[in-house]
């Protein structure tokens, strides 16, 4: 790809968003109901192509479990709310009530309660009673800390997560975790993100994860894009991704799944993610507007309440109706917001693919109006596209 020169020290290529692209139709359309949407990952297989976000307002062990019986995987958050307190749902009404001033501060204090062990495998075996896949999240710090608790509820898939996760981690001061080493130790399929380039994907690969996390700070809770400055548009970070995945397949004959993470609120943006080559999605804040999400209108990151340095924010998501009526529909309202999987299912037929690896061959344009051309009057009236 050519690259535009920043200055006479630095280069540097284009970078795509989901709002930059649009999925060209084929020649070929096919009924809806025709098309097929399940995913694989390891020995599990899922509805829907589904992870939800291990953020604390969107997953609790009770929505875990409703989103597994509509498709799809949730995951819980293991530092998180759940694992520090006993019941978290006080705190919850206290954070929907927090307004903007004092809601980073007094998070970071109920964040300061120390994670019990003992609360990780009971909330595991929570979800596991109710006979669902399971999966849950921890950062690359604490991961070794948590092992044996994780490996005791018998969780079927962990996420090893962070802002920026590589398989290289350099450090003076304490031992880094091996993410190899502990990935073909760790009886567990394990999920490792998030990244946004090609090398860092194809080193993710090669520790032996069955998916990588794909984005950089695009979530609409998060910071880290002003706060640190990193980042890659999605389109782009997904597309280089799906590179590394081609290279790794060729190497040693094993597939790893793309999943991308963050930056999709609308069923057109899931469409233009798995176009762009992912195998699956990790939603957040679409899924924080559902009546059962354990904060049912607001939404925080993993990072919201870092101690020195916050890279998220509280944002309210609006209550739009349950997450049956989010993910699978009847959709009430016309922007795109709720029916996510219904509208990936009509893009995929409207452009003439049978399957999400059909799908990922779609041809894409830039397409700078594709958000503006010809809707005056829904910008102007704040309605459908307008919003």
């Amino acid at each position: 790809m050519a690259e535009v020169e920043i200055g006479i020290y630095k280069s540097a290529r284009q970078a795509y968003g989901f709002d930059d692209i649009a999925i060209v139709p084929s020649r070929r359309t096919r009924d809806p109901e025709d098309v097929e949407i399940t995913w694989q990952l390891d020995a599990y297989k899922f509805k829907l192509p589904l992870l939800a976000s291990a953020m604390d307002g969107v997953v609790s062990p009770t929505t875990a479990i409703e989103i597994a019986r509509l498709g799809g995987l949730g995951v819980l958050n293991l530092e998180g709310l759940w694992t520090r307190y006993d019941d978290p749902m006080p705190l919850f009404d206290e954070i929907r009530e927090l307004d903007d001033e004092r809601a980073t501060k007094r998070m970071q204090q109920m964040y300061m309660e120390p994670i019990k062990l003992e609360l990780v495998t009971q909330r595991i075996k929570e979800m596991k009673a109710a006979g669902i896949t399971t999966s849950a999240s921890v950062t690359p710090p604490r991961t070794a800390w948590m092992a044996k608790a994780i490996a005791d509820a018998d969780l079927d898939i962990l996420v090893i997560q962070g802002t920026v996760v590589s398989a290289e981690h350099v450090s003076k001061t304490v031992e880094p975790l091996n993410l190899k080493k502990f990935i073909r130790e760790f009886d567990i399929p394990t999920i490792v993100g998030g990244c946004a380039s090609y090398q860092a994907a194809l080193h993710l690969m090669r520790t032996g994860a069955v998916g990588v996390l794909v984005g950089v700070g695009p979530g609409n809770a998060c910071t880290t894009r002003g706060v640190l400055g990193i980042g890659v548009p999605q389109a782009t970070a997904i597309a280089d991704v799906a590179g590394a995945r081609m290279r790794h397949l060729d190497e040693t004959g094993v597939y790893v799944n793309v999943i991308a993470d963050g930056g999709m609120s609308k069923g057109g943006d899931i469409a233009k993610a798995i176009a762009c080559g992912a195998d699956a999605v990790m939603i957040g804040s679409p899924l924080s507007s559902a009546t059962e999400a354990p904060a049912r209108g607001f939404h925080w990151g993993m990072a919201t309440f870092h101690p020195t340095l916050p890279r998220g924010a509280r944002v309210r998501t609006q209550v739009r109706g349950s997450l049956e009526e989010i993910l699978l529909g009847p959709a009430t309202e016309n922007d795109g917001r709720m029916n996510l999987f219904g509208a990936l299912r009509t893009s995929m037929a409207t452009c003439g693919f049978e399957t999400v690896k059909e799908f990922q061959k779609a041809e894409i344009m830039l397409a700078p109006s594709l958000q503006t051309e010809g809707k005056q009057l829904q910008r102007a009236q704040g309605v459908g596209m307008g919003h």
